[in-house]
């Protein structure tokens, strides 16, 4: 059991790493001028294609089984790859990595609450405590301790965006553990992807009716290349394989990590500062984690 339990704590790590230089590497994309959307349409399409060879057999074993249950795996598919990574790209364009990798943090918290609202697991005082702190760390990021913002409606596009995108991620996650699968890990994936791609097509299609085309380049084949492998397959395996072994709740932790792996990447690489506000919401958002994960105690 330790030895499966520390199989998971290594690859959530890596799952942190790899999703923090995804925001680095969104961020750099921004730079470039590669469309938010059709990056991340060419990066599921691509991860979709070399999980094919491995999934298909099994795809039309338990076809009956995935089609009983489509409009689970299209929930997943749209909350996970249509919104969730469309709305990291999108909102690099507009708000700093910093900024992101700290409302992303947050997440854990919000993986507990919708999991409540579901029934799928019970909320303690805690735990509604926890939300209530981490909501007013995001507020401090997003408003940057400037109650003027709130009063003048001035929020930053990226920030309001990438807000959405954390309680996307955090319904993926929670539903991720309602049910119990009889198709494999990789698989689920792949029918994660297949169904998340059908409802990014239009938005897409969209992206390049309104002028925003790929230049095809050195630039854009690095990044296809890190999203696809590194936070596209190996990641989102990885998180499937932490979640089946030690829960959502528990793997939602080392989301943790990020604001970690994040700052230091974006400080080094675009020269970002770790401003006041920053700090301010920092502490509440690690209060509000830690008070989620604090457990009533039973009278004896």
């Amino acid at each position: 059991m330790r030895n499966k339990n520390n199989l998971a704590y290594i690859l959530l790590v890596l799952t942190t790493l790899f999703w923090s230089g995804n925001f680095i590497v969104g961020k750099a994309a921004s730079t470039f001028e590669i469309p938010p959307f059709s990056l991340n349409f060419y990066r599921w399409l691509f991860a979709g294609l070399i999980l094919l060879p491995f999934t298909f057999k099994e795809i039309l074993k338990k076809k009956d089984y995935i089609f009983n249950n489509i409009g689970f795996f299209i929930v997943l598919g749209i909350t996970s790859i249509t919104i969730f990574n469309s709305i990291v790209y999108y909102s690099l364009y507009y708000m700093q990595v910093i900024s992101g990798v700290l409302m992303i943090s947050t997440i854990p918290v919000w993986i507990m609450f919708i999991s409540s609202i579901l029934g799928i697991e019970k909320t303690n005082k805690f735990q509604i405590l926890g939300v209530v702190l981490s909501l007013l760390g995001v507020l401090f990021i997003i408003t940057k301790s400037d109650l003027n913002v709130i009063k003048n409606l001035a929020f930053n596009r990226g920030d309001l965006i990438m807000a959405s995108g954390m309680f996307a991620w955090a319904l993926y996650s929670a539903l991720l553990k309602k049910k119990t699968y009889e198709i494999s890990q990789i698989t689920l994936l792949e029918v994660v992807i297949i169904s998340g791609l059908v409802f990014l097509v239009p938005i897409y299609i969209l992206e390049m009716n309104f002028g925003n085309q790929i230049i095809l380049g050195m630039p854009f084949v690095l990044t296809l290349s890190y999203v696809v492998i590194f936070p596209g397959l190996a990641s989102f395996f990885f998180w499937i394989k932490g979640i089946g072994i030690i829960g959502a709740n528990r793997a939602g932790v080392f989301l943790h990590l990020m604001p970690v792996f994040g700052s230091i990447m974006a400080i080094v690489f675009f020269g970002e500062k770790f401003m006041i506000y920053h700090l301010l919401g920092a502490i509440f958002i690690v209060a509000g984690i830690t008070l989620s994960n604090k457990k009533i105690k039973k009278n004896a």
